[in-house]
């Protein structure tokens, strides 16, 4: 729902996530496994074998029914994960223990990283969606340029506000065009500048170019200049070149002064 002010609220792990979207799938094989591995804690090869017979005459029986079949592929897993069981402990002698299970701990090891990776990913989601709360704000009331300097990751937050819809992402695309221009905040840094070649619509790095290129020949940039903006979005091709051309005026300009 939109708040008075146009902004939706992204207070959620999954900053991104649209209404609606489907939740994890089962893994119905992982589920089959570790179904095995906990009836088989404490077996002894005999008991894990006696297991693995009734496993595959319940897969036999199962190929006759559709209805039993349509699993998931866990009734396949566990079946498998029996056989495994088996080797095993034909060459350990058992009792098995999942928590000395090499398979068993590595498994878990990549489900922790997983898990990890995951949980990185969402909370780096919701700081953008924080940000990009806080750019929206702070653009709707006239104070972003006095408030708050750019910093790595405003363009994620930028593209978020674009996704909605947010009026206000012209006021942000303006301040991050003027910071480009004026090398300001973190595109202070050369890599910064560099990346955002690839993380800036052409009509923002067009408005830069300008920007910077009105800088360089003295002209004074300092306001909105709200027409740099309407031409870089209206012809961004004629901005750059408008901007190479002074560029080039300014180079001359200066040698032979």
């Amino acid at each position: 729902m939109n708040t008075s002010d146009g902004w939706r609220p992204r207070r959620v792990p999954e900053a991104r996530s649209r209404a609606g979207a489907p939740r994890t799938p089962i893994d119905y094989a992982k589920v089959g496994r570790s179904s095995v591995r906990r009836r088989a804690r404490g077996m002894t090869h005999s008991e894990a074998a006696k297991a693995l017979e009734g496993a595959e005459l319940d897969a036999h029986l199962a190929r006759r029914d559709e209805a039993a079949a349509d699993d998931g592929g866990r009734r396949a897993a566990e079946l498998a994960e029996w056989q495994r069981v088996v080797q095993l402990l034909a060459a350990t002698g058992g009792p098995y223990d999942p928590d000395a299970d090499v398979v068993v701990q590595e498994e878990l090891a990549e489900d922790r990283r997983r898990e990890e990776a995951e949980q990185q990913r969402r909370q780096e989601q919701q700081r953008v969606a924080d940000r990009a709360e806080e750019l929206a704000r702070l653009g709707g009331a006239g104070r972003l340029d006095r408030s708050v300097p750019s910093r790595a990751g405003d363009e994620a937050a930028r593209e978020l506000l674009d996704e909605n819809r947010d009026y206000r992402t012209a006021k942000v695309d303006a301040w991050l065009a003027r910071a480009l221009a004026d090398q300001s905040g973190h595109y202070a840094d050369p890599a910064a500048r560099a990346a955002a070649v690839g993380s800036l619509p052409v009509p923002v790095r067009a408005r830069a170019a300008l920007l910077a290129a009105l800088a360089r020949t003295g002209s004074p940039v300092d306001g909105d200049l709200e027409f740099v903006g309407r031409l870089a979005q209206a012809d961004p091709d004629a901005t750059n070149a408008l901007a190479a051309w002074l560029e080039t005026a300014a180079a001359v300009k200066g040698g032979t002064a």
